[in-house]
């Protein structure tokens, strides 16, 4: 049978507060999160592995207190004035590692931003110090920021999130193909991720249903 050519879609993820699931993963994040604004310093920076949910609590965060969010590498100079007139989350800090204009303009609007009461988010993959920031006064401030730490995924929040990446690309597995995926699969964010699209992406092509023996193909291959 012929295969069917299939397109990897942008999925639709679902950023709002009720689709945050909870678990001994990332509970504390969620508290500091939630502490807002009584926030140390009024700031906060949230680091985890790559898909553990930063830009997730970023968004409902953002909901709470009408931040905006901006990448880090989209910040510059002129930019600041404007940014720090209300609460801002800057994502992913350490793309800008070697950009020493954007650290520069970083370093401004995290000044400027808390001189006008309001409060700052970063998110990051590692702790502030492993960054690979160059700008020290810059450096000081970020490593002296309160971190919240999203953990790799325990086996319920990893069942949670396949099923949610499942949901986001509209397909519908069953709880057996759930659980067969989580006993065999390596434990990362970015693996679930990378799974459910070629589980997407392998029932499209051979027009096969989400299924245990579907997911079993794809991770054997």
């Amino acid at each position: 049978m012929a295969e069917q050519l299939g397109f990897d879609l942008p999925a639709r993820a679902a950023l709002g507060r009720d689709d945050f699931f909870v678990s001994e993963a990332n509970a504390m994040a969620l508290a500091l999160v939630d502490s807002w604004p009584q926030w140390a310093g009024n700031k906060l920076a949230i680091i985890g592995p790559e898909g553990s949910g930063k830009t997730h609590l970023a968004h409902v965060w953002a909901a709470q207190s009408g931040a905006q969010i901006i990448e880090a590498t989209s910040l510059t100079k002129e930019r600041v004035p404007e940014l720090a007139q209300s609460a801002i989350a800057v994502e992913n800090v350490p793309a800008i590692a070697t950009d020493s204009a954007a650290q520069d303009a970083l370093f401004h609007l995290h000044n400027l931003t808390l001189a006008e009461g309001h409060s700052l988010l970063v998110t990051g993959i590692s702790e502030p110090k492993h960054w690979g920031l160059t700008l020290p006064d810059l450096n000081s401030r970020l490593q002296g920021t309160t971190t919240a730490v999203l953990q790799e995924p325990d086996d319920a929040l990893l069942s949670i999130l396949l099923a949610k990446l499942f949901i986001d690309r509209q397909l519908a597995p069953n709880t057996e193909t759930i659980a067969y995926m989580v006993k065999h699969m390596d434990r990362s964010f970015a693996e679930a991720r990378r799974l459910v699209r070629a589980i997407d992406q392998a029932s499209l092509a051979k027009k096969r249903k989400v299924s245990r023996a579907l997911a079993a193909d794809v991770m054997k291959s």
